[in-house]
């Protein structure tokens, strides 16, 4: 049957990304019982992930909140630290080109780091949306259900977000970098972002996230330009 087809792509879709939503699910509990710490109501903090579905920037902006800062630089800051979506939707534009508006808002809203980590590789000839809709969708309920529960588990156990579970965000990002790191240029994209990340957040720069990712997107551009680690 012609229906199975598309159900078939979204189920895949849907399996394939269950590992990393698992992953996830510390960092969605801390964004539910942050939001409560912050004085946020339930509906608020569902909201938020609702609608804004941002990640680690959620729980900037959740603690920025947390500590009075103002409203444009809360703005300024989770527009810097989501700034790597524009080059997701740049570099899958060819791809989803052909789709009509519904669907490239839809994948659109649904596109995160994990959703460009398993779909970003496919061609416009490869493309299935609706494997794209599966990863996409899966990964946003996921992430909804969560936060429910931090929500839920913020009212009943104190201290929470002392428990080191924002540590799975960099567990996630390892999960989904490694695999890439194939060439020099993205070796030494890396190392630069990692050394001066660590260097800059001792230092106490707040921009150390950004500036670090500026500098190692730079030095891996610089190697691939001077053919460094080609044949």
């Amino acid at each position: 049957m012609p229906a199975a087809v598309p159900f078939n792509a979204f189920a895949r879709g849907a399996i394939a990304v269950i590992p990393l939503s698992l992953a996830c699910a510390p960092w969605g509990l801390l964004a539910g019982s942050m939001a409560i710490d912050a004085q946020f109501s339930p509906l608020e903090a569902q909201g938020l992930s609702a609608i804004v579905f941002a990640g680690a920037a959620q729980l900037v902006a959740i603690g920025m909140v947390k500590s009075g800062a103002s409203l444009i630089s809360i703005v300024l800051t989770t527009l810097l630290l989501t700034s790597q979506h524009l080059l997701y939707g740049m570099h899958m534009r060819p791809t989803l080109s052909a789709l009509n508006t519904r669907w490239r808002m839809s994948l659109g809203f649904l596109l995160t780091d994990e959703f460009f980590a398993l779909v970003n590789h496919y061609d416009r000839e490869t493309f299935n949306r609706w494997y794209a809709l599966g990863v996409g969708l899966t990964f946003y309920i996921a992430w909804n259900l969560f936060t429910l529960a931090g929500i839920v588990l913020g009212k009943s156990i104190p201290g929470l977000d002392q428990l080191g579970l924002e540590f799975s965000i960099a567990a996630t990002f390892i999960a989904l970098i490694t695999p890439v790191v194939r060439d020099v240029p993205t070796v030494v994209c890396v190392a630069v972002s990692l050394l001066f990340s660590v260097w800059l957040s001792y230092l106490h720069w707040e921009s150390a996230v950004v500036v670090s990712g500026v500098l190692g997107m730079s030095a891996g551009y610089a190697c691939k330009r001077l053919g460094v680690g080609q044949q």
